[in-house]
């Protein structure tokens, strides 16, 4: 019996670190993470079936970027661009 409450007492708190908190965490992440991965596949399979439809991928993930953003970080982005395209004579 001794043994046991002393196993118990290791895991929960080795060299001042509360073993079953910092489980909760690391198990929490791990959950957050695995959520995370679905929806990555999720966003995976939206775009192939907009490209499927028919869309530009590329062109979409721009959209998502700049929807992203407020008007003026936009129009300020826009109109750094088209001074820089000038400067290289692109225009």
């Amino acid at each position: 019996m001794n043994d046991t409450l002393t196993t118990i007492e290791t895991t929960t708190n080795v060299g001042g670190v509360a073993g079953e908190r910092l489980r909760s965490f690391v198990e929490r992440i791990e959950h957050v993470e695995e959520e995370r991965k679905v929806l990555q596949d999720d966003v995976k399979e939206i775009y192939a079936e907009a490209k499927g439809a028919g869309f530009d991928v590329k062109i979409l993930r721009q959209l998502i970027r700049l929807r992203k953003q407020d008007r003026e970080e936009r129009q300020e982005q826009e109109e750094l661009l088209e001074l820089y395209m000038a400067a290289l004579g692109m225009n």
